[in-house]
């Protein structure tokens, strides 16, 4: 009787306590839950990680994943959600996996999840799109096609995000024909993009209907404000293969001005190219870059002096070296105030220019 007993207390305290459990798991969802509503995703965060601490389940995954995934962590995401039964996944959720690897730029497992996604759920464009353009990005256009035409096939071929990127995969592929078709549908539907009007110019300009592509890529460069050099330079190409000559010749000058490099951003690279290459010992790659950085900043005295000295004591050229140091003492001595350590450079290059004097004297 006694051991009856004992057996029975011990049952109820273990519904006891299981009851707890359950009580505080939905406790700890219910108030992660009302993080959520209030995008306070700091917080939903640690409840729904104590409810998946108390309780791994595909209810506190989703739910913490999905928590992840609202807080750019897709790494976690995907790995709370890879290894659940797909079928036990929330429409949500499995969507969520896949663009969990495509915001990582995991491209192959992207187009993985994509393809087991949309064999569940065919009619979502969005993602049709991804893996359409996810292919084109693994050089596999022609897949991307397929899946695209399927798609316009079976559910819908009005979608501009998936006639978007079926157009690009047929670009790619190299099949202008096709890809101006969809593009020009693409147009009639309203969708008059930069991108959609460039892309539809430069098949035109492929097919060698030149009349259309002076068109689209007019009005592309007009929607980009003149700020496309690309686009300037097709159309300049156009517009002289249709005898637009003088129209043609601005938009190539366009073209040719938007290429060149930002000198703010080209002074620094060339600079620390510079100094990258003399720290690894690379001197004529280090003049180079010096020699570089004097077109975008002519003003830099240092780097006259830089040139002049790698010139004369580690490559040998003494006649570089000279011209240089020349070139450096033109400029330095035009500043009115001289710091000490510019006083020391201009010192030491007259110096070694007395030098070199004395040695060509000698020789003659």
């Amino acid at each position: 009787m006694k051991k009856l007993f004992t057996t029975t207390m011990l049952i109820l305290v273990a519904l006891t306590g299981l009851a707890q459990t359950e009580e505080s798991l939905e406790l700890l969802l219910q108030r992660g839950d009302s993080c959520m509503e209030q995008y306070s995703t700091y917080e939903a965060q640690k409840y729904y990680q104590q409810a998946y601490a108390l309780s791994d389940n595909r209810t506190t995954r989703q739910k913490l994943a999905n928590c992840y995934y609202k807080r750019a962590n897709y790494h976690l995401c995907a790995e709370l959600l890879k290894n659940l039964e797909e079928d036990s996944l929330t429409h949500e959720a499995f969507r969520q996996l896949a663009y969990s690897y495509h915001k990582q730029d995991d491209t192959s497992s992207f187009i993985y999840w994509a393809k087991r996604y949309t064999s569940h759920y065919p009619e979502d464009g969005e993602m049709v799109a991804s893996l359409t353009k996810a292919f084109a990005l693994k050089d596999q256009p022609q897949n991307g096609i397929v899946c695209a035409l399927l798609f316009n096939h079976d559910v819908d071929s009005t979608n501009i995000l998936v006639n978007r990127a079926l157009a690009d995969a047929y670009f790619l592929n190299r099949d202008f024909s096709a890809a101006a078709k969809v593009y020009e549908r693409l147009l009639h539907q309203g969708d008059s993009t930069f991108n959609t009007l460039y892309s539809a110019g430069m098949c035109h300009a492929q097919l060698k209907e030149n009349e259309c592509a002076y068109e689209q890529l007019r009005v592309a460069l007009f929607l980009k404000q003149m700020q496309h050099y690309g686009c300037a330079y097709r159309l300049g190409v156009v517009c002289v293969d249709t005898q637009r000559y003088e129209e043609g010749l601005l938009y190539l000058k366009l073209a040719k001005e938007l290429m060149q490099p930002d000198p703010a951003v080209m002074k620094a690279i060339t600079l620390s190219q510079g100094e990258g290459y003399y720290l690894t010992q690379h001197y004529p790659e280090a003049v180079a870059a010096w020699k570089e950085h004097l077109i975008y900043n002519p003003g830099s005295i240092a780097t006259y002096y830089n040139i002049a000295n790698a010139y004369a004591y580690l490559l040998n050229d003494y006649e570089q070296a000279q011209d240089y140091y020349q070139q450096f003492l033109t400029l330095a001595r035009q500043e009115e105030n001289p710091n000490e350590q510019l006083s020391k450079m201009i010192t030491s290059s007259e110096e070694v220019l007395k030098y070199y004097k004395t040695i060509n004297l000698k020789k003659k």
